[in-house]
Protein backbone atom coordinates (compact mmCIF):
# COMPACT_ATOMS: atom_id res chain seq x y z
CA UNK A 1 0.00 0.00 0.00
CA UNK A 2 1.27 3.63 -1.08
CA UNK A 3 -0.43 6.37 0.51
CA UNK A 4 1.10 9.99 -0.73
CA UNK A 5 -0.21 13.18 -2.73
CA UNK A 6 -0.83 13.74 -5.88
CA UNK A 7 1.76 16.42 -6.74
CA UNK A 8 4.20 13.60 -5.43
CA UNK A 9 2.79 10.59 -7.71
CA UNK A 10 6.00 10.83 -10.25
CA UNK A 11 8.04 8.42 -7.67
CA UNK A 12 5.89 6.21 -8.56
CA UNK A 13 5.65 5.64 -11.88
CA UNK A 14 8.40 2.82 -12.38
CA UNK A 15 6.43 0.71 -10.48
CA UNK A 16 3.76 -0.21 -13.51
CA UNK A 17 3.66 1.02 -17.00
CA UNK A 18 0.22 2.14 -16.46
CA UNK A 19 0.99 4.49 -13.21
CA UNK A 20 1.83 7.70 -15.52
CA UNK A 21 -0.90 7.45 -17.97
CA UNK A 22 -3.41 6.56 -14.62
CA UNK A 23 -2.02 9.88 -12.94
CA UNK A 24 -1.79 12.07 -15.95
CA UNK A 25 -5.44 11.10 -16.14
CA UNK A 26 -6.26 12.17 -12.22
CA UNK A 27 -4.30 15.54 -12.79
CA UNK A 28 -5.58 16.73 -15.92
CA UNK A 29 -9.35 15.45 -15.88
CA UNK A 30 -11.83 17.82 -14.24
CA UNK A 31 -12.48 15.05 -11.38
CA UNK A 32 -14.97 17.26 -10.13
CA UNK A 33 -17.11 17.64 -13.15
CA UNK A 34 -17.42 14.12 -14.55
CA UNK A 35 -20.11 12.03 -14.78
CA UNK A 36 -20.65 8.81 -11.88
CA UNK A 37 -19.46 5.79 -13.35
CA UNK A 38 -16.59 3.75 -15.44
CA UNK A 39 -14.64 5.86 -17.96
CA UNK A 40 -12.44 4.28 -20.13
CA UNK A 41 -8.69 5.54 -20.02
CA UNK A 42 -7.00 2.16 -21.98
CA UNK A 43 -9.84 -0.37 -22.47
CA UNK A 44 -9.52 -2.99 -20.05
CA UNK A 45 -6.12 -2.05 -18.99
CA UNK A 46 -7.09 0.80 -17.20
CA UNK A 47 -10.16 2.59 -16.60
CA UNK A 48 -11.27 4.74 -13.86
CA UNK A 49 -14.94 4.50 -11.34
CA UNK A 50 -15.88 7.87 -10.44
CA UNK A 51 -18.44 7.30 -7.56
CA UNK A 52 -20.39 9.47 -4.59
CA UNK A 53 -20.74 6.61 -2.29
CA UNK A 54 -22.25 7.20 1.23
CA UNK A 55 -19.32 5.92 4.04
CA UNK A 56 -20.31 3.87 7.12
CA UNK A 57 -18.70 2.85 10.35
CA UNK A 58 -15.44 0.66 11.02
CA UNK A 59 -17.78 -2.01 12.34
CA UNK A 60 -19.24 -2.62 8.94
CA UNK A 61 -16.27 -2.07 6.79
CA UNK A 62 -15.20 -5.29 4.61
CA UNK A 63 -11.55 -5.99 3.39
CA UNK A 64 -11.83 -6.53 -0.09
CA UNK A 65 -8.87 -7.43 -2.04
CA UNK A 66 -8.32 -8.20 -6.17
CA UNK A 67 -6.40 -10.67 -8.05
CA UNK A 68 -6.23 -8.86 -11.79
CA UNK A 69 -6.25 -5.08 -10.30
CA UNK A 70 -4.08 -2.37 -8.72
CA UNK A 71 -6.36 0.43 -7.87
CA UNK A 72 -5.50 3.64 -7.06
CA UNK A 73 -8.29 5.37 -4.76
CA UNK A 74 -8.05 9.08 -5.15
CA UNK A 75 -10.59 11.72 -3.10
CA UNK A 76 -11.83 14.29 -4.67
CA UNK A 77 -13.86 15.78 -1.77
CA UNK A 78 -14.76 14.37 2.10
CA UNK A 79 -12.07 12.66 4.33
CA UNK A 80 -12.15 8.49 4.05
CA UNK A 81 -10.47 6.32 6.26
CA UNK A 82 -9.27 2.95 4.59
CA UNK A 83 -8.33 -0.26 6.57
CA UNK A 84 -6.09 -2.13 5.36
CA UNK A 85 -4.21 -5.82 6.23
CA UNK A 86 -1.58 -8.06 4.32
CA UNK A 87 -4.13 -10.12 1.70
CA UNK A 88 -1.23 -13.29 3.35
CA UNK A 89 -2.96 -12.79 6.84
CA UNK A 90 -6.41 -12.74 5.86
CA UNK A 91 -8.04 -15.80 7.46
CA UNK A 92 -12.09 -15.61 6.98
CA UNK A 93 -13.51 -14.96 3.35
CA UNK A 94 -16.40 -14.15 3.32
CA UNK A 95 -17.92 -15.56 0.02
CA UNK A 96 -16.25 -16.68 -2.94
CA UNK A 97 -13.46 -15.21 -5.68
CA UNK A 98 -15.79 -13.71 -8.04
CA UNK A 99 -13.67 -13.82 -10.80
CA UNK A 100 -15.79 -11.45 -13.71
CA UNK A 101 -15.36 -8.71 -10.93
CA UNK A 102 -12.18 -9.27 -9.93
CA UNK A 103 -13.44 -9.47 -6.56
CA UNK A 104 -13.35 -11.11 -2.59
CA UNK A 105 -14.26 -10.33 0.89
CA UNK A 106 -12.30 -11.01 4.16
CA UNK A 107 -14.11 -10.78 7.44
CA UNK A 108 -10.79 -10.15 9.03
CA UNK A 109 -10.61 -7.23 11.10
CA UNK A 110 -7.69 -4.55 9.14
CA UNK A 111 -4.52 -4.03 10.68
CA UNK A 112 -3.92 -0.33 10.17
CA UNK A 113 -6.48 2.50 9.31
CA UNK A 114 -5.28 5.34 7.33
CA UNK A 115 -7.01 8.83 6.18
CA UNK A 116 -7.61 9.75 2.93
CA UNK A 117 -8.04 13.62 2.59
CA UNK A 118 -8.72 15.62 -0.74
CA UNK A 119 -5.50 15.84 -3.23
CA UNK A 120 -4.25 12.32 -1.41
CA UNK A 121 -3.96 8.73 -3.21
CA UNK A 122 -3.63 5.54 -1.76
CA UNK A 123 -2.47 2.73 -3.99
CA UNK A 124 -3.58 -1.02 -3.11
CA UNK A 125 -2.08 -3.80 -4.90
CA UNK A 126 -3.24 -7.42 -4.94
CA UNK A 127 -1.81 -8.29 -1.91
CA UNK A 128 -3.37 -5.29 0.12
CA UNK A 129 -6.44 -6.50 1.47
CA UNK A 130 -8.39 -2.87 2.23
CA UNK A 131 -11.54 -2.06 3.72
CA UNK A 132 -12.72 2.01 2.07
CA UNK A 133 -15.53 3.68 2.82
CA UNK A 134 -15.24 4.48 6.39
CA UNK A 135 -16.20 7.43 7.81
CA UNK A 136 -19.26 9.47 8.19
CA UNK A 137 -20.88 11.18 5.61
CA UNK A 138 -20.66 11.65 1.93
CA UNK A 139 -17.47 10.91 -0.12
CA UNK A 140 -16.69 12.33 -3.85
CA UNK A 141 -13.94 9.88 -5.28
CA UNK A 142 -12.30 8.06 -8.45
CA UNK A 143 -11.01 4.68 -8.02
CA UNK A 144 -8.36 3.94 -11.18
CA UNK A 145 -8.49 0.48 -12.03
CA UNK A 146 -4.42 -0.44 -13.53
CA UNK A 147 -4.33 -4.28 -14.98
CA UNK A 148 -1.32 -6.30 -14.03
Amino acid sequence: MILDRLAEADRYFSLHLDFAPAITFLRDQPLDRLPEGRIAIAGENLYAMVSRPTTHPREEAKLEAHRQYIDIHYLISGVEQIGWKSRTQCQERDGQYDAAKDFELFADKPDAYVDVHPGAFAIFFPDDAHAPLIGTGQLHKVVVKVAL
